[in-house]
Order: C-alpha cells, then structure tokens, then sequence
C-alpha cells in the first residue's frame, strides 16, 4: 500500500494547468465525429475555457494567438465515458471481506489511484453505480470537482439500496462478523424504507440511484437469476428520486428481475446477463437502457480460476457469461439503447477499453461501440447537450488514439493523448 501511495503522490498533478484565458488549439491530424459518424481529416478544434468553441479545418490562422497542441499524427475521439464504474473501490480477489479491511483513509488514496488511472487510460466521464462504504464516492466526485486531485468527471450513486443479505451487501462473511452501518447505508426493507434510504443518499449529494433488483454474481448467498425487491419497491425508489430529478439505475441478472425494473421505471438495466425476449421488447417499449459488462466474464474466469476465487462465484459466473453476450447481441439487433459499461473494478482499473473488442465482437459496429461509449452515455446521463461528442458549446473532452478505431477498436487502448474540460493530461 506504501509503494501505491507513493506512486500515486508522485503523479499527483498529472493534470497540466492551462491559464483560463488562454485559447488551446487542438491540431488533429484525424478526427471522428461521432454525431455524423464520419472521420474528418486535418481539423482545428478551438477550446476557451474548458469547452469547445470551434471545430473548423486547419489553416495556418487557426492556431494564431493560441496555444497549438500537434496531434496531427493520431486519431482524436470524443473524451470516452465509461457507465459502470466502481472506481473507490480496489479490484476484486478472493478476500470476500477485503472491504471491511481498509481503512476510510486508506480508500481515499485508492479512490485518488483509480480515478487518475481511468482517467489517463481516457476516460474522462464515469457513472459510479455503487460502492460498500456509503458515500465515499461522493467524496471523491467532490475532490475531483475541486481540482484537488485528478480524475474522471463523476457521476456517483453513493449507496446501494438492497434487501438485507442481498447483491448489495457483503455477504458470505464468518459467523459473527459486524459489518458497520456505514456499509448498509441503502439496506432496505418494503416500500418505505426504500423511500426513506432514498431520500438519504440523495441528500447526502448523490447524482442517481442504484437498486439491486436480483442476487448478483460476486455476492456469495445469493443468485443473479433471483428477483430480490417486489415491482412495487423499485416503482418506489423511481418516484422518490425523480422527485429530487434524479434516475435510477438497476442491477438485474435475471429475466424477472429485469422485467420488474424496466415496468418499475428504471432508467437503465445493469447487466442483464440472463434477459429474455420479453426483457428485451419491454426495453425498446419503454426505452429503458442496456448496460451490459460483456468484458467481465473472462476475467473473472481467469484471474478466479488462477487466484481461488469461491467456487460459488465461479459457477454463477459460468452460468451468467454466455447468456449475457448472447442476450447483448439480441438487445443491438432489436434496437435497445446501449450505453458503454464495464464494472470497473471487478478487474483492475484503467483497463475500461478492453470492452470495445467484446461489444463489436457481439454485434456492434465500431462506430456504434464508440457511440456507446460517448455521445449515446451522454444521453443515458441527460447530458448530451453538455457532452459526448466534439462540437462548440460542448465540454473540451478530446483523446488522440494511435490509429484509427473505425477499423480497429482495440485501438481506443493506444492512448496517445487526453484532454479533460480543457485541460490536458499528462500520461505516465
């Protein structure tokens, strides 16, 4: 922990200040516009404070009076955003009570890490849908907004609401183990508490809503094909937090806890391994959106296979992979809204782009992948008039890959360049 710590105050300022009122000017030798879906060749992309101001083909005027960043050489994309991220939290082990091990100090510094490393792997918006130690996510969001440290712009659900002993919670424990009450902040039972914890994570300052609908694969005791909370509770958790104007997002395994969510009002599945035909028409009915972590599942394989993972997780995963990339590419075929998502976090962070190859391997385009990944994630967030895409008016969030991702997407893991809101960051 002592060598990471070092390691992580030694990149501390991997973001380069950039005076306010200075004029960037971003030299792209290709760019891909994501609205169109065509690649543009030699563009000047004008940045004054943090958004972009103007995208234009290169002359020798566009650069005068500014600063002129030179990536004539790569491909420059939409700043890529990941919506299924668990960035304060350490990557999974075998150590099912690992949470329960770290100090809040401790998760500060890993929550710094992960952030900075998501965000030079170019990832510069994430939607951080849940974290055991309640609102630590919330922390790190607000220290990130302050430019203290460096990081991703972050959209944080701050607890999980689920029923006691569910997907939610840290199960599988020795008999006789407390798990503190700042671990069971979104713990509910029935209708009201679910209303009330609700309302709780939403004051506390989180940006959206995150229900565990069904048992989930990396909690032990429970399975991802059981519904865990009635229509009527999810329906619940909806209604209160559009109140406060937030969505819900939810983690829903299997076919009835899928269809459950999507009536209930969700805003988005969360996996969605085992989803059915009715699932998916009920999803394109309601446009409810797909975030499916179609990566995952070889990882898991490997690495808990190699590490001794329990073999409880291990069948669920088995039992879980296939049908989700099965059910993926049912959901692109039939139009469902897709928005990219890893689970950042079940394996080590800053690896987001693995995913890419996976969603074009089960039934994406590259174009569409990219998509998912920017300018269709804006619309999951309600932000798209803000982000995703390079355009005047719009965030100065640019990365420069090596090659070009419309014929290679495993390209979007070269990353050769990142600005964030303007700012541009330095690589290690």
């Amino acid at each position: 922990m002592k060598k990471a710590v070092t390691a992580w105050l030694l990149a501390a300022a991997v973001v380069a200040p950039v005076h306010a009122a200075e004029r960037t000017v971003v030299h792209a030798g290709h760019l891909l516009d994501v609205d169109s879906g065509k690649m543009l060749t030699d563009q000047a992309v004008s940045i004054e404070a943090g958004k972009v101001v103007a995208v234009q083909p290169w002359s020798a005027d566009a650069g005068k009076g500014a600063r002129v960043l030179d990536w004539t050489a790569w491909t420059v994309v939409p700043g890529l955003m990941d919506m299924h991220t668990h960035i304060s939290e350490e990557a999974e082990t075998a150590d099912i009570a690992a949470p329960l091990k770290i100090s809040p100090a401790q998760q500060a510094f890993i929550g710094a890490m992960n952030a900075r490393k998501t965000l030079q792997a170019g990832f510069t918006t994430v939607r951080d849908v849940g974290v055991y130690r309640g609102f630590a996510d919330i922390a790190l969001r607000d220290a990130i907004n302050a430019g203290e440290i460096p990081g991703p712009r972050m959209f944080v659900a701050g607890a999980y609401i689920t029923v006691p002993g569910g997907g939610g919670e840290i199960t599988g424990l020795p008999p006789g183990t407390v798990v503190p009450p700042e671990f069971r902040q979104g713990v509910s039972r029935g209708v009201d508490q679910v209303r009330h914890n609700v309302d709780k994570i939403l004051d506390h300052g989180a940006d959206l809503i995150k229900v565990i609908a069904t048992g989930a694969v990396l909690a032990n005791g429970t399975e991802p094909g059981k519904p865990e909370f009635t229509e009527a509770e999810i329906h619940a958790a909806v209604v209160e937090a559009a109140k406060h104007g937030k969505f819900v997002a939810a983690h829903a395994h299997g076919a009835e806890g899928i269809k459950r969510a999507i009536r209930a009002g969700v805003r988005s599945i969360e996996h969605g391994s085992l989803i059915d035909d009715e699932g998916i028409a009920l999803m394109v009915k309601h446009g409810t959106w797909l975030v499916a972590d179609i990566y995952d599942g070889d990882y898991i394989e490997e690495i808990g296979t190699r590490d001794h993972w329990s073999p409880e997780i291990l069948r669920k995963n088995e039992e879980t992979t296939l049908a989700q990339r099965e059910g993926f590419r049912k959901a692109v075929k039939a139009g469902v809204h897709l928005a990219f998502g890893t689970d950042a976090g079940v394996y080590p962070h800053g690896q987001n782009a693995r995913q890419f190859a996976y969603m074009v391997r089960w039934g994406m385009t590259p174009l569409q992948a990219i998509r998912s990944a920017t300018i269709d994630a804006a619309r999951l967030l309600g932000k798209e008039k803000e982000l995703g895409s390079i355009a005047p008016g719009k965030a100065a969030d640019l990365v420069a890959v090596a090659c070009d991702p419309l014929h290679d997407v495993d390209c979007l893991r070269q990353i050769r360049g990142v600005i964030k809101a303007g700012q541009p960051v330095a690589l290690e």
